[in-house]
């Protein structure tokens, strides 16, 4: 219990940690920034299988404790607004768990599954 207390701590301070706010404060003003590592590196059906995995079985192909998800006619905003916000008695909301891009990295990965 202490250990896992003192990970999360430790976890928290890095993440508050400003680490490279000078490099972005000595660009050239309207020069676009590139995209986080975080963001570049998203990997759509790991965060599937890790989040939505246990609900959708088979990782989307068939239906669980949710339904299959593969060949789903729902456009891509439903589904992003469904990770959002979940459905009350059916699924949890991720909306603040999942950053824009990684709610639609879950959901270009739905995109691929085939039935």
């Amino acid at each position: 219990m202490r250990i896992t207390k003192s990970i999360i701590l430790i976890a928290g301070i890095a993440m508050a940690s400003p680490v490279g706010v000078g490099a972005q404060q000595n660009e050239a003003p309207g020069q676009a920034q590139a995209a986080s590592p975080n963001e570049i590196d998203i990997d759509g059906q790991t965060m599937f299988a890790t989040a939505c995995g246990f609900c959708h079985q088979s990782g989307g192909r068939a239906p669980g404790r949710g339904p299959k998800l593969a060949g789903t006619t729902r456009s891509d905003d439903f589904i992003a607004d469904r990770v959002k916000k979940g459905k009350p008695g059916a699924m949890p909301a991720y909306g603040s768990v999942f950053s824009e891009s990684q709610i639609m990295a879950i959901v270009g990965y739905i995109r691929t599954l085939e039935e």
